[in-house]
């Protein structure tokens, strides 16, 4: 019996995907789900700033998704990681497709979507990996408001932390912990002084606590949350192998689309973390769902 063809592969079941998914079910198209379940906000515990999911456990809004999702019967799911993909020419007239290898399994797909995600490269200190995603976060809208305008910590990174520490004094008193990693300028210490933002010098020696500073000189600082500027990359070499090109960002290279989600290779498509240089669940869902209906028109009247 030949390989199933499905309408269209999409390489990650979180957010973004499960998202497009939706849509192309409801256009009663053959959907195949890949996923290996690693979700970028897995460390979080609740999830804000998306309508009628604010302060939702994200691992629960996924796991909703999905279940609402596997309803459509025209898609499948496998767990598991899409180890490559390649473009093919289909043996009937529809011209160029898709084949994607994953569990030692080869799939067929007319067109091909990757919502992938990113995956965050923590900076390397002592007790920040372990409270990433708890009292360490990456985006005050996400988690500013629970700190309830206590005292903020922003560890810089690099002169891109000057970004952190200039907004986070909307959610509470703010102290940028250079940490060597640049001198601010005399412009930009006046601009730091106008919101109120304390300067802290003494390198960062560890995380403890729940929000503890250990600084070089032997001081403790307590935050009621820190901040830090993780750069990303992507978590498959997919989009490399396959020549896509990439938006120049300056944390990371989202890869490029068009308005409708599709890259520069025709007939493939991206969304979600991997494909904007914002995140949060909102702005993957949306994202998502504006693919789903980008794959649909390209299915009745594109071509590959």
């Amino acid at each position: 019996m030949a390989d199933p063809i499905y309408d269209v592969i999409i390489i990650g079941g979180s957010y973004a995907g499960l998202s497009a998914a939706l849509q192309l079910a409801r256009a009663r198209r053959s959907v195949l789900i890949i996923d290996e379940g690693q979700r970028r906000n897995r460390f979080a515990s609740h999830s804000h700033g998306f309508l009628t999911q604010d302060g939702v456990d994200p691992a629960r809004i996924a796991a909703d998704a999905r279940a609402q999702v596997m309803q459509y019967q025209t898609v499948g799911w496998l767990s598991g990681r899409a180890e490559r993909a390649a473009r093919i020419e289909m043996n009937d007239a529809s011209g160029a497709g898709f084949e994607v290898f994953a569990n030692g399994q080869r799939h067929i797909s007319r067109r091909l979507l990757l919502a992938t995600g990113v995956k965050d490269i923590l900076p390397a200190m002592p007790g920040l990996a372990e409270r990433w995603g708890k009292s360490v976060f990456h985006c005050p809208y996400c988690h500013g408001y629970e700190l309830n305008k206590g005292q903020i910590g922003v560890i810089a990174g690099s002169e891109l932390s000057m970004h952190h520490a200039l907004m986070l004094p909307d959610w509470g008193t703010t102290t940028l912990l250079l940490n060597d990693a640049f001198e601010p300028t005399a412009e930009q210490l006046q601009s730091l002084a106008m919101r109120g933002v304390s300067i802290e010098r003494s390198p960062v020696e560890a995380i403890s606590g729940h929000a503890d500073i250990m600084l070089a000189d032997g001081r403790t600082l307590s935050f009621a949350g820190l901040f830090a500027l993780a750069p990303f990359e992507m978590t498959t070499p997919i989009p490399l192998e396959l020549g896509l090109e990439f938006e120049e960002g300056l944390i990371g290279s989202p890869i490029r689309t068009d308005p409708m989600k599709e890259t520069s290779m025709p007939g493939v498509f991206a969304c979600g973390d991997a494909a904007r240089p914002m995140a949060s669940v909102a702005l993957a869902v949306g994202d998502g769902n504006l693919a789903g209906a980008g794959l649909h028109r390209s299915l009745l009247f594109g071509k590959v």
